[in-house]
């Protein structure tokens, strides 16, 4: 039986944003993947670069949120407006400003998290700003390895965070091609913090020379876990 092998997707939104109104606008694009929550995240966003950075004020705000989320402006940070919810967890990324990289870095990620922020980007150019609208949960890569049991050679998939609660699939390649195999037994265990949920999910009477896929999947992320089956 060979080593199993994983791989995580998440969806990636670009939007691109109009300059603010006025005979001098710059363009302001933000990039976002949705956060896992307890981790880091990235808020991207870019803009028309201007070669002196003392005149570049990059403001971040959150929908429904009094005060700012972060305020970058002479080369450092300001945050005396700083909301409270986001004190000690934001930074940008201040040697990558000049170059016109205005995204935020927001640690320990919480599901609160999730809203519409806007980037809003002012230079000697002009100024301009877009909106991201920003998801948060919880994603995580599955390991997949065979036990022994009574019914015959089974596969276990287990994933230690998920959130909300995803749909698991298996299938199968061999061969004469790809097939859903029979059902699996998938169950889910709160953890600890009592939000994101432990997945396990067995597939029992498996063949050999055959490659099976545990898929994980909800509506943040896709992940999933191959195993290749073989007589040894």
């Amino acid at each position: 039986m060979t080593a199993a092998i994983v791989t995580l997707a998440a969806v990636i939104v670009l939007i691109i944003g109009f300059g603010v109104s006025g005979k001098h606008s710059i363009s302001v694009t933000t990039l976002m993947s949705p956060g896992n929550v307890g981790q880091r995240g990235v808020l991207g966003c870019t803009f028309e670069p201007d070669i002196v950075l003392s005149s570049t004020v990059i403001r971040w705000a959150k929908a429904g949120v009094a005060g700012l989320v972060h305020e970058f402006r002479s080369g450092q940070d300001q945050l005396q407006e700083q909301a409270a919810a986001f004190q000690g967890r934001t930074a940008v990324f201040a040697d990558q400003v000049i170059g016109g990289n205005a995204s935020l870095e927001l640690r320990d990620l919480q599901l609160s998290d999730a809203g519409t922020y806007r980037c809003s980007v002012s230079t000697a150019r002009g100024s301009g700003a877009a909106v991201l609208h920003y998801r948060t949960g919880a994603f995580s890569i599955p390991k997949v390895h065979m036990e022994n049991s009574s019914s015959g050679e089974t596969l276990l998939c287990e994933a230690p965070r998920w959130f909300p609660q995803p749909a698991v699939h298996w299938t199968a390649h061999s061969s004469s091609g790809e097939y859903l195999p029979q059902a699996a037994n998938t169950s889910y265990e709160l953890n600890a913090e009592n939000i994101t949920l432990k997945v396990v999910s067995f597939l029992h009477n498996v063949t050999t020379n055959v490659t099976y896929t545990c898929v994980i999947e909800n509506n943040i992320a896709k992940a999933t876990g191959d195993i290749k089956v073989t007589e040894s």
